[in-house]
């Protein structure tokens, strides 16, 4: 029978541990979302509870047939003071990790997925001057603890908007608006996966190692000689920098590839991009919807030879249909790549629920399951097509479940 995906392709979502478990009161994030002149729309409070519920919302996705999950462990419990490490964090880590396994699901597990340890940031964030090797000590501390258990280890959660967000938009915290600091923020943050590959990979040989790289498909505004130099000038920044900058022993084992849109770039722009133009679908966070992108992507990751894995795709909408358009374009992307040769080995949507979307707050709703006031977990009718996907290993499930060959 004809399939468009290997029978051994890992499917699954995605989590982030502030997105998600609630209470993370002693990260950067919590004071960024607290402060007067914050652009964060509201807190993250108690999110949804995750962090209590983690047992019950994997057998639900495993119920939907995932077989691989991806979630972040909260560096700020794990390590609360410089070097201090606290032993009820790392337990509770160890069961969640636990009743991931048992479930039978692959864990993606991502060290850092934006928050900082309050103190962390304190003493200059990414621009102090031994933040990578406090974060290699943090790594190293978790693989020593937790290796067995991370089959999969993400060492760094989108280097890229990491930098342009914090460090030159002021979109996220520290809420700087640098040119200087912005790139060299970037360069810091890939010497920081190079440093937490070798840590993890010294305490736990077995975990595979890996980065997470949202590519975002760059193009120029205007055809003309200005918008093509700064066309080129943002994709290296964005997205050449770092998947050139995976060479060396301690590059990783796979790669994560990230997308969401098609942007466009305008040298005479405050923000360095446009709106896209007039007629552009568009998602409730204003991004295009381009499924091609996803191909194009997926065929530049594998110039680096490593194995690549979609660690995170997905929409914010409120119309579920909308949703399934989406999975259906973007899957359809991912199925030509492997085609056409690209060794793709998994597919993790973002994300599994409806959750605190960072600046924007709760309003975006990117989540397979949606999540009711009082916590209450409702499965979107995206989630039984996605599942229909991954247990058939084809496209034309999609949509009415079909299963004819």
């Amino acid at each position: 029978m004809h399939r468009d995906f290997p029978i051994d392709f890992l499917w699954g979502a995605a989590t982030s541990a502030h997105q998600v478990e609630g209470g993370n009161v002693n990260n950067d994030w919590w004071d960024f979302e607290h402060a007067a002149a914050s652009a964060a729309r509201e807190p993250s409070g108690d999110a949804i509870d995750h962090f209590h519920r983690y047992a019950e919302d994997f057998a639900l996705l495993r119920q939907l047939g995932h077989n691989a999950h991806r979630l972040s462990l909260e560096w700020s419990r794990i390590e609360p003071a410089p070097g201090e490490f606290s032993r009820s964090a790392v337990a509770h880590y160890r069961r969640v990790l636990t009743a991931l396994a048992d479930t039978g699901m692959t864990a993606f597990v991502t060290l850092h997925h934006f928050t900082l340890p309050r103190w962390f940031a304190a003493r200059g964030g990414w621009l102090g001057p031994d933040a990578v090797r406090v974060f290699a000590r943090y790594c190293q501390h978790v693989a020593a603890e937790l290796g067995g258990l991370m089959p999969f280890v993400c060492t760094v959660n989108e280097p890229q908007m990491i930098a342009l967000h914090g460090y030159l938009e002021g979109y996220h915290p520290p809420a700087l608006t640098n040119p200087v600091l912005w790139k060299r923020v970037g360069r810091t943050l890939l010497d920081a996966h190079h440093a937490a590959v070798g840590a993890v990979r010294a305490a736990s040989p077995g975990s595979r190692t890996g980065l997470a790289v949202q590519l975002p498909l760059l193009s120029p505004i205007r055809d003309d000689p200005a918008g093509h130099a700064f066309h080129r000038t943002m994709q290296h920044e964005i997205v050449d920098l770092y998947l050139d900058g995976l060479t060396g022993p301690d590059r990783g084992d796979w790669l994560g590839v990230q997308y969401y849109r098609k942007q466009w770039v305008d040298p005479a722009s405050p923000t360095l991009f446009a709106d896209p133009p007039p007629g552009t679908p568009v998602t409730q966070m204003g991004w295009a919807v381009h499924p091609h992108g996803l191909r194009v992507i997926l065929h530049r990751a594998a110039a680096t030879g490593l194995p690549l894995y979609v660690t995170e795709n997905g929409i914010a909408t409120e119309d579920d249909t909308e949703r399934l358009d989406y999975l259906d374009g973007h899957l359809t992307a991912t199925a030509q790549a492997i085609r056409e040769g690209v060794d793709v080995r998994g597919y993790l949507h973002w994300s599994a629920f409806d959750n605190f979307e960072w600046s924007e707050g709760y309003r975006p709703k990117f989540g397979l399951i949606a999540v009711n006031d009082d916590h209450t977990r409702v499965v979107k009718p995206s989630a039984h097509a996605l599942a229909r996907v991954a247990a058939a290993g084809r496209l034309d499930v999609l949509r009415n479940g079909s299963r004819t060959s």
